[in-house]
């Protein structure tokens, strides 16, 4: 019974410590649900959105009147000189000891008191900054979103990068085996004498040089995988497993033809892309609140009235502090008549504020042009280098196999044989890059538009 107890707990313990060393498995969804979670710029742009829509709630309370309380204790001693007293002799009564004036004496005062004020108008000036709080508010929500697109962008394009090194380890490992096979080939046709043995140095220092690319690559693939974690904010010491599914590895042309149609009315591109981009609308939104601080400086201009009213209690005791009563109202018009320049000068920063309100407006309609325009170019790129690395790895593949015959039958040199190889491992690898960079500049399209999902 021991015995079977112990073994269990051993079982027990190596399941646990198997299931706490498994890798933990990265999609690219999965990623991008993590960098959204960690990334300090999404968090910091979350953060300014919750401080925005404090100062709408802030704003609201400006048409409220305000209510404070107080108290107050005071003790006063006073010591004044002693005059007077002393004995005098008064006929009939004989000699009396007379008071004396002065001395020491001490009050108490205590108090409590209501005060409240209302602005009851102030030439609409609560209500421009309740709008400039609110335009403020949803340029920072803009900002946050426009962040996070650009994260989903970031974390896409760095995934694609695994994906990428990835396959070009994989190409360079198939390429090191292909040339130890062609090297064990060249060995025994050598031991026959139907090769050179300078052939077999040079196919040797062939397998050296692709085995060399292949240490490239793979460092190339762990760098890329460490620059994808430290983009997600994760821990660096847990150990990741990456699951491509989903990810093509080629491109079907009939994709071309329905991307390139989607693409293919840029004043569509434009209409869309100013509604959906975050970032103008930000600049949108950062207008508006020029426009509200401009009307909030010219109602500085504008006479203001406010209400006010207190209500006292006071005594010299604080038992009887309710005895004594005390209400006082007031209302007050306030006409500004000369300030020394400062609302003016108040009114014209605001109207420079909206000027460059303005000119951000047009620079930000100019940056959406620009990077449609950018983005179809790239996307056209990217679908020529498809089409031109896949037709490239079929004709190498061909040329490959046919050096490879015509050297086993001794109708060509081993040099045109690696020649063929070197083109069709080029051709393999360009297709990589070609289809990585095609599935990237989508993404980047999409980001321009302002279409970009998760």
């Amino acid at each position: 019974m021991k015995l079977t107890l112990f073994l269990a707990v051993i079982c027990l313990f190596f399941v646990t410590a198997v299931f706490a060393q498994a890798p933990t498995v990265l999609t690219l969804v999965k990623a991008v649900e993590i960098a959204l979670q960690n990334n300090t710029q999404v968090i910091q742009a979350q953060n300014t959105v919750e401080g925005r829509q404090s100062a709408v709630t802030a704003a609201y309370g400006g048409l409220l009147p305000t209510l404070d309380a107080g108290g107050s204790y005071s003790n006063r001693q006073n010591w004044a000189p002693v005059t007077g007293g002393g004995s005098q002799y008064i006929p009939g009564l004989g000699i009396l000891q007379l008071p004396s004036n002065g001395g020491h004496s001490s009050s108490d005062a205590y108090s409590a008191e209501l005060d409240s004020r209302w602005t009851l108008f102030n030439g609409f000036g609560n209500y421009a900054a309740i709008n400039s709080a609110k335009a403020n508010a949803n340029a920072s929500q803009f900002t946050s979103d426009r962040t996070i697109q650009s994260t989903v962008l970031e974390i896409h394009t760095l995934f694609l990068n695994v994906v990428r090194t990835f396959q070009l380890m994989k190409v360079n490992e198939d390429n090191v085996k292909r040339s130890q096979r062609q090297l064990e080939q060249i060995e025994e046709s050598n031991k026959v004498g139907s090769a050179a043995l300078a052939d077999v140095y040079r196919q040797r220092a062939q397998v050296g040089s692709d085995e060399f690319n292949l240490i490239t690559a793979q460092t190339n693939y762990e760098n890329a995988k460490m620059d994808l974690i430290f983009a997600l904010g994760v821990d660096f010491n847990k150990e990741y497993q990456f699951d491509f599914t989903g990810i093509p590895t080629d491109i079907d042309t009939t994709e071309f033809v329905s991307v390139n149609a989607n693409y293919a009315d840029f004043g569509g591109l434009m209409s869309t892309a100013l509604e959906k981009r975050p970032d103008y609308q930000s600049a949108v939104e950062t207008l508006n609140s020029a426009d509200a601080g401009v009307s909030g400086a010219k109602a500085s201009f504008l006479p203001s009235i406010s209400a006010s009213g207190s209500f006292l209690f006071s005594n010299d005791q604080l038992s009887t502090i309710t005895d004594n009563k005390n209400l006082n109202l007031s209302l007050s018009v306030s006409i500004p008549i000369f300030s020394g320049f400062s609302l003016q000068s108040q009114l014209d920063q605001a109207e420079v504020t909206r000027k460059n309100a303005d000119e951000g407006l047009k620079e930000a309609d100019r940056q959406v042009r620009i990077d449609i325009r950018k983005a179809l170019l790239g996307l056209q790129s990217a679908e020529k280098q498809v089409v031109v690395a896949q037709s490239s790895v079929q004709s190498a593949l061909m040329d490959q196999q046919i050096a490879e015959e015509k050297y086993h039958l001794g109708a060509s040199t081993l040099l045109d044989l690696l020649t063929a190889n070197a083109n069709y491992t080029t051709a393999l690898s360009n297709k990589v890059n070609a289809v990585a960079g095609y599935l990237v500049a989508k993404k980047t399209a999409e980001f321009a538009i302002g279409t970009i999902s998760k």
